[in-house]
């Protein structure tokens, strides 16, 4: 489908405005471009924000607040069930854009899409069980009991990699509980917030739900620093690299405001000499080069005892040899573009480090020609064989840049290994053995925030907790 033809269907024009508070746009910023890493085009611009515009639309989203917290919650679980209707309608163009502005192949882009589907119908569920402890009280006749109470204005920042799904986990939740949101996603994927925006437009204008529960400015990292130390803000939910939480959780804190950082990965997958070989690998190259590397649950290390390593390592580089690298919107590629320039000069600086400190490579990477692929953003997924103490295994490389190390004692040996980088996102073990799974999850096992057992690092389920 051309991307006009998608544009079109979720109303986006060739130059936007900023912000929006419902279907109200303005702004009166400098342009931004958003170009598609898939071929270079210059997909529309936006305009993105000034301090008069963020001030107006804190005004709105506060002001919206104080009739949207008393919509009973069944009432506001109802107008999250009739978003997550409309995703459904616009599943099909709202993937496409996702493929397009963000570079992943389109079944992802439409999986990432079928996720927000999804915590809507959770949230829905949420909505009818918000509930509250009644306890027996110290004092005669009297009656104790603790509710809970919507926070206010909620605020997003949300990456690249997950241009909408991850809005949509926070917002749906926020809505049902009785907040309202301002998103600031990011200045890379801009067209995606103007889509999602235009769709909950359409629901609120229907439900006759003031504007201002759901509210977007785009911009640059100024806007994050906005809100960030906005006293106004009572929870701030940033989606992206270290460096970034890092700066959020010192302005968050200065004002002591509540902060919830979902940052980046390192993530492994132990393989013993127990584990289903086929199964092992599948997970490795998915989780390695799904989304290009560029998922915060993206496989980064394996782990890999020293009696299959060599069958292993042969396994591994057949399946890479298979691998078809282009067009992410052609369902038989597997491995789309990185983001931007700026994430290939990443990628290369990596190959490198991984040379000097003594990596081995076991499939070569390599930026791909853009006179052949239409873009200078697409590179060759790589493979090496290095020791776990090298510098660059401990570094988050958000590229499709595979480690593997050897270890030669037991699952306790593996898990050290494992554990020893400071990022702690998710984990994984291939194992047949009972005894090793037991031990990976136990509370000396695992110190990641999600541990797998015969399935890869990457994604994660709306029913549990996410975070390192």
């Amino acid at each position: 489908m051309e991307i006009k033809t998608v544009l079109k269907n979720l109303g986006i024009n060739s130059n936007q405005k900023a912000c929006s508070a419902g279907d109200l746009w303005f702004g009166s910023g400098p342009k931004i471009s958003s170009f598609s890493p898939v071929d270079n085009s210059l997909l529309g611009q936006v305009e993105t924000a000034s301090v008069d515009d963020y001030e107006d639309i804190i005004e709105k989203a506060e002001n919206a607040f104080l009739s949207f917290r008393k919509i009973p919650a069944p009432q506001r679980g109802e107008l999250v069930r009739q978003f997550g209707n409309r995703l459904r309608e616009k599943k099909t163009f709202l993937g496409q854009l996702v493929s397009w502005e963000m570079g992943k192949s389109l079944q992802e882009g439409l999986g990432e899409v079928q996720e927000m589907i999804d915590i809507c119908d959770f949230a829905v569920g949420l909505s009818r069980q918000l509930h509250g402890v009644t306890m027996t009280s110290e004092r005669p006749s009297h009656r104790l009991f603790d509710q809970y109470h919507p926070l206010g204005v909620v605020g997003i920042i949300s990456a690249f990699n997950f241009p909408v799904a991850v809005w949509s986990w926070n917002v749906a939740l926020a809505w049902v509980c009785g907040n309202v949101c301002i998103w600031k996603p990011s200045e890379k994927t801009p067209l995606c917030s103007i889509a999602c925006q235009n769709i909950i437009s359409d629901v609120l204008n229907n439900n006759n739900i003031s504007h201002g529960v759901s509210c977007v400015i785009n911009g640059g990292a100024e806007v994050g620093k906005w809100m960030a130390e906005d006293q106004r803000i009572s929870l701030l939910s940033a989606t992206g690299s270290t460096s970034m939480g890092k700066d959020v959780a010192q302005r968050v804190g200065a004002r002591l405001g509540k902060s919830l950082l979902e940052l980046g990965g390192n993530n492994a997958i132990i393989i013993t000499p127990h584990a289903d070989l086929n199964t092992a690998m599948r997970a490795s190259v998915f989780g390695a080069v799904g989304t290009c590397g560029q998922r915060c649950t993206s496989t980064r290390r394996l782990i890999v005892h020293e009696s299959i390593f060599e069958e292993f390592t042969k396994v591994l580089q057949k399946a890479y040899q298979q691998l078809r690298i282009g067009n992410p919107l052609n369902q038989n590629n597997h491995v789309g573009p990185l983001i931007d320039s700026d994430a290939v000069a990443v990628y290369s600086d990596a190959l490198i480090q991984v040379e000097s400190q003594g990596g081995v490579w076991l499939v070569s990477g390599g930026i791909l020609s853009e006179k052949e692929y239409g873009s200078n953003c697409y590179v060759k997924p790589a493979v090496a064989i290095i020791d776990h103490d090298a510098p660059i295994v401990h570094q988050e490389t958000f590229a499709p840049i595979l480690y593997i190390i050897k270890y030669q004692g037991d699952i306790e040996e593996a898990i050290a290994i494992q554990n020893e980088v400071k990022q702690g996102l998710s984990s994984s073990i291939m194992s047949l053995n009972m005894i090793e799974n037991e031990t990976f999850l136990s509370h000396w096992g695992s110190d990641c925030g999600i541990a797998n057992v015969n399935i890869g690092t990457s994604g994660a389920e709306i029913g549990g907790a996410f975070g390192g």
